[in-house]
């Protein structure tokens, strides 16, 4: 029997992945297409029934349990109505396929496909209707108890850990990691002075940028849960506050512009859930987290390694001296 030479990572053949589906799900017509690589493989799937996309997740980022927990999330969302790319379930009732590749098991979701598309700037209505959609996925994720495979966003995860990760890779650059250390401490401070006990807890998207969800008309569909995790939720509206506040730092926007979407979100948040001054307080407090986790991340995903070069990383710094310096003591 011939041997193969071992790999971490293989592109699956999308004329085996098609007869796969024609099998598993019943399609018939089926075309795939590879998209974009990432933590899993994104594919476009045409057939006669409808259009699909296809992850096939990477089992060096991704294990059966970790993708599973995703799967049983987006079906208790769907189940409630919450608009979300939701997991189909093939003729058996399986929702994960497991497929041998070479570098080993590798986890396979069929999702329907988010009509619409991504809104670079979105208009008022679309600021509403995304806050009132994102409080209806709290609505719902606040009541599941979290199944231990994916990620609790606490301060360890958002600030300390990736400290560590990131330390041999700025030791050159130690006035930056020093700052970055002290900006750490500062906000475990900070927090230690509020009542975080009294915050709100479910499952969090972590990634709720305007790529990661379509607008069509003024309905909105969620997608790529790629980095979902249980901790307090206003963390999801500190990721959509910092994009409106990094879209000011580059120019795109004016001050007052994101002061008037932000206040237009929370109404429609707050439409469908409370969210206390106390947690909206931290919002700024929690954004350099955002980017030290995500920083740390593309240390670990061969694919991102551009972003820990030398020059994105100082970019990515400036971005959270940016956030500090203007909004910390200001909401």
């Amino acid at each position: 029997m011939k041997s193969f030479f071992p790999a971490t990572y293989s592109t699956l053949s999308t004329d085996a992945l098609a007869r796969l589906l024609t099998e598993k799900y019943g399609l018939t017509g089926v075309q795939c297409q590879l998209l974009m690589r990432g933590v899993g493989d994104t594919y476009s799937v045409t057939c006669d029934q409808a259009r699909y996309i296809l992850r096939a997740y990477r089992p060096s980022h991704r294990s059966l349990p970790q993708v599973q927990e995703e799967v049983d999330l987006l079906l208790a969302l769907h189940q409630a109505g919450v608009s979300v790319s939701y997991p189909l379930k093939d003729t058996t009732g399986e929702a994960v396929q497991l497929l041998n590749a070479i570098e080993g098991e590798r986890c396979a979701v069929l999702f329907t496909y988010a009509p619409g598309q991504s809104a670079i700037k979105l208009s008022e209505s679309q600021l509403r209707v995304f806050g009132r959609e994102m409080a209806r996925f709290h609505n719902v994720s606040a009541t599941l108890a979290p199944k231990g495979a994916r990620w609790n966003f606490d301060l360890n995860t958002l600030l300390f850990h990736p400290l560590e990760t990131l330390k041999a890779g700025l030791a050159e650059d130690t006035e930056n990691y020093r700052w970055l250390a002290d900006t750490a401490e500062r906000i475990r401070q900070r927090l230690a002075q509020t009542d975080t006990t009294a915050f709100s807890k479910g499952y969090c998207h972590f990634d709720f940028l305007p790529k990661n969800f379509h607008f069509d008309g003024d309905t909105v569909t969620f997608f790529d849960f790629d980095f979902m995790g249980h901790g307090w939720l206003v963390i999801d509206i500190m990721t959509f506050w910092q994009h409106l506040a990094v879209d000011v730092y580059a120019g795109r926007a004016t001050q007052q512009e994101m002061d008037d979407a932000y206040r237009v979100f929370l109404e429609g948040y707050r439409e469908y859930r409370e969210i206390s001054e106390e947690e909206l307080a931290v919002v700024p407090y929690l954004a350099p987290g955002f980017w030290l986790f995500y920083m740390s991340f593309h240390t670990t995903h061969d694919q991102f390694y551009v972003y820990t070069t030398a020059a994105y990383r100082k970019v990515y710094i400036g971005v959270v001296k940016h956030l500090v310096k203007t909004y910390w003591g200001v909401i």
